[in-house]
């Protein structure tokens, strides 16, 4: 009976809990909604329409298709880089998988503006020698997105048996390519998927590198925006929230299909 009555307790201060929080998040979200359809206001008509969008936020809409464009290019060159490395480590140098932890989570413990710091002497010959354009903030992108990027592949490549796989294929004569392309990357693909997915949600959110490097993206734009035009800047913010949600709501809901399905 004590035992029941622990329970009930445990039970309704989880849902007070959960209920506070919920209202600690919801409404701010609420109040920007509100904000943003505010009297006969058009914002979200406006936001939808792409061409009045162009011709009314031209800036707005350079920094939403330059921070789509390092989305794409940071997740394209961090999964050629670490998913490699990672199976390569895994499979032919264990010694060396605390050294590779190390490096990848470093950025976790060095704040943006000492990223920057250090990053401009960097891009002073990378304006020199491709130019100036906001895409080159891929690279120092691929650095920030290490530690997600790298624990969420090696937590993918610990839930199989990567040796025996490897080996097995190996000896029916695959290739060490082989291996990787068509053994292993299969099994973690919704790990490289999920390093995908959360590196686009940090690309999309991201503001200090790209305004102290005087460089372009949605965060940059927004910010330029909101000193003209508070209720579009308030708009796009909610709607990057939104999209950084559905990204996370879509990556748990295949975590949880391929968990069931196997």
């Amino acid at each position: 009976m004590a035992r029941l009555s622990f329970q009930r307790k445990q039970s309704i201060f989880r849902w007070v809990v959960l209920t506070l929080l919920g209202i600690f998040f919801l409404l701010p979200i609420v109040a920007m909604v509100e904000f943003t359809t505010r009297g006969d206001q058009k914002t979200w008509s406006t936001l939808i329409n792409w061409p009045e969008l162009s011709a009314t936020y031209p800036d707005l809409t350079e920094g939403i298709l330059m921070s789509l464009g390092q989305a794409a290019l940071t997740a394209v060159l961090m999964l050629a880089l670490l998913v490699p490395t990672a199976i390569w480590v895994r499979l032919r140098l264990p010694g060396l998988r605390r050294l590779v932890e190390f490096i990848c989570l470093l950025p976790l413990t060095i704040p943006a503006i000492v990223l920057v710091v250090g990053l401009a002497p960097v891009y002073a010959w990378v304006n020199y020698l491709i130019g100036g354009s906001s895409l080159t903030l891929t690279f120092a992108y691929t650095i920030l997105v290490l530690p997600y990027a790298y624990r969420a592949i090696d937590a993918g490549l610990s839930a199989i048996d990567v040796k025996t796989l490897a080996e097995a294929a190996r000896s029916l004569g695959s290739s060490w390519f082989t291996v990787m392309a068509r053994v292993v990357l299969p099994n973690i693909r919704s790990a490289v998927l999920s390093a995908a997915f959360l590196t686009v949600a940090l690309v999309l959110g991201e503001f200090t590198i790209a305004s102290l490097l005087n460089r372009t993206n949605l965060q940059v734009a927004i910010n330029l925006l909101g000193k003209s035009s508070a209720t579009m800047s308030v708009a796009v913010s909610l709607a990057a929230l939104i999209l950084a949600f559905v990204l996370l709501l879509l990556l748990s809901l295949f975590g949880d299909r391929r968990k069931a399905s196997r």
